[in-house]
């Protein structure tokens, strides 16, 4: 397999910490002291091969950002987009560039670069089984993660027909993909038990993909064949689910169990990091009445003192300092149109 890593994103949800030119893919969140970009080529290491077998696509402005974090990556593996317009050119520009270097029978796969994955066994054994179900059934393959709550953050996929069993992994056509459902939807979708979280992952031949766009999305690949990546400004800014997956006969998805979680925003860490302790404290802190809290810090000199203040974010990042309750974290986008739109913030972003 030719693992391809989406690493253009902007994790604008755990700013401050996130910036523009160091973005959620570019930060340690989870302890180990690897970033998550770093942490995802690890794990995808062995499946390609070694360094050679492996790709990134990114934006302009964090080309280099990449390189530095991963400095054995070929600079020939490395796409780098003049401007970001979603996942499906990127996904579509990709796989034309490893068709031509490998040839339209390359089994690729596409991974996002900020995600985190507990067990790195299980993850390799269900690509695996996902690179056989693409190979035998000439398919699009993707991972719907089991889901462990009714979210109502992510997108779902509900199985269809039962295809049979590959590497002792159930598989199924998709019978389609869903957006993000408010609560009672979500409960509904967990009691059918037919759907998965949407993990943003794909497995399948180059052929396949390049047929399938050519049907649903030739407005994004023709001018790409034609023209390259000079044509991206002018490309739809269009999601590979949008694009291509909700249109697609050709999907299938492996229901997973490993452990996974998108991070999305703060409280993430928050269901990787809390255990049995009352705070997550990644930062000196000192509380008098404080429970449910997630406390970060970037200086080691710097010291967070608390009262009685229960299920909150508190980050510290150099000039900034914010403070949002838990359930609010989503609204921090909001906040950085408001410190786009005055001058005196635009380095704080």
């Amino acid at each position: 397999m030719i693992p391809v890593i989406l690493a253009g994103g902007k994790g604008e949800r755990f700013w401050p910490l996130s910036r523009k030119h160091r973005p959620k893919q570019f930060l340690s969140l989870d302890g180990s002291g690897r970033s998550l970009l770093q942490s995802t080529a690890d794990r995808l290491l062995d499946l390609a091969g070694g360094w050679q077998g492996l790709w990134v696509i990114t934006a302009a402005h964090l080309a280099e950002g990449v390189q530095q974090q991963l400095p054995d990556l070929p600079p020939e593996n490395l796409l780098v987009e003049i401007e970001g317009r979603d996942t499906a050119p990127a996904v579509a520009w990709a796989t034309l560039e490893i068709a031509k270097r490998h040839g339209q029978d390359a089994m690729i796969g596409f991974f996002p670069a900020d995600h985190w994955i507990g067990d790195q066994e299980a993850f390799c054994q269900t690509l695996q089984a996902a690179e056989e179900l693409a190979a035998s059934q000439g398919a699009i393959a993707t991972l719907g993660i089991t889901p462990a709550y009714p979210s109502t953050g992510y997108g779902y996929i509900e199985q269809g027909e039962k295809v049979g069993f590959f590497g002792n992994y159930p598989a199924y056509k998709v019978q389609r993909f869903t957006e993000k459902p408010d609560l009672p939807t979500a409960e509904s979708f967990l009691a059918t038990g037919r759907f998965s979280w949407n993990g943003g992952m794909f497995i399948f031949p180059a052929r396949v993909m390049l047929a399938e766009l050519q049907t649903h999305a030739p407005e994004i690949l023709e001018p790409l064949q034609q023209h390259g990546p000079s044509v991206y400004p002018n490309l739809p800014k269009k999601s590979i689910d949008y694009a291509l997956m909700e249109k697609t006969e050709k999907a299938y998805v492996l229901p997973v169990t490993f452990a996974w979680d998108d991070l999305g925003d703060w409280n993430a860490l928050d269901r990787l990091l809390k255990a049995d302790q009352p705070n997550v404290e990644l930062a000196n802190h000192v509380g008098l009445d404080t429970e449910g809290a997630l406390l970060y810090a970037t200086g080691d000199d710097e010291l967070i003192v608390t009262i009685g203040m229960d299920d909150t974010v508190i980050v510290r990042d150099g000039k900034v300092t914010l403070v949002v309750k838990k359930d609010r974290t989503q609204d921090i986008k909001q906040i950085l149109k408001q410190l786009q739109e005055n001058p005196q913030f635009k380095d704080l972003l």
